[in-house]
């Protein structure tokens, strides 16, 4: 046995005993049990491969968790081990969450100054052929959807603001929104 287990255990012994006083109503002993606990789950969350920016998260809903989880701990076992489990499925949880949200999300802030949809040889936009048809085709949409097109995105008013002008449901305009793209998309490809 070396020293780092010794030390390990000796502080898994020292958790383990905090815990069982926090079962008891040790509230001191509590607060003392969760500082310790974020530096070990924020060690387990970056050797999991969690971004910086979502550490705090892991750490976070790791120790919710061992709040609400704190009776079903058994003070004959390693606290360690019980901590990791729950910070290991924590971790899990956040990089799922991250994996969904960027595989539907593109993060370009910069996107529309750096690639204009069509641009003369000297920089300036040239909109006014498509501009032209665009405002042709928007005239063409069915009342619903144009006043959607209007007001969500020519106008940029919220779904609240636009619901309130128009007197549709939001659920209604985000609907005739979506159905006035693809029908635009038909009509400026000549579809």
């Amino acid at each position: 046995m070396g020293a780092a287990e010794t030390v390990t255990n000796a502080g898994d012994r020292r958790r383990g005993a905090l815990m069982a006083a926090a079962q008891a109503g040790d509230a001191t002993a509590y607060r003392t049990l969760l500082r310790e606990c974020v530096g070990l789950v924020q060690a387990l969350a970056c050797k999991r491969g969690v971004s910086p920016g979502r550490v705090d998260d892991v750490v976070q809903e790791t120790l919710l968790s061992v709040h609400r989880a704190m009776q079903t701990y058994d003070p004959q076992r390693s606290f360690t081990a019980w901590l990791n489990a729950i910070a290991q499925r924590r971790a899990i949880d956040v990089l799922r969450s991250d994996s969904r949200r960027w595989g539907r999300e593109l993060n370009l802030p910069l996107a529309y100054e750096s690639f204009p949809d069509a641009a003369r040889s000297d920089g300036v936009l040239e909109d006014t052929q498509l501009g032209a048809s665009l405002r042709l085709a928007i005239g063409r949409l069915p009342e619903a959807q144009r006043q959607a097109v209007e007001r969500l995105v020519i106008e940029e008013k919220s779904l609240a603001e636009a619901a309130a002008v128009t007197g549709r449901r939001e659920g209604a305009l985000k609907v005739n929104l979506h159905r006035a793209l693809k029908t635009l998309r038909a009509m400026l490809r000549g579809e």
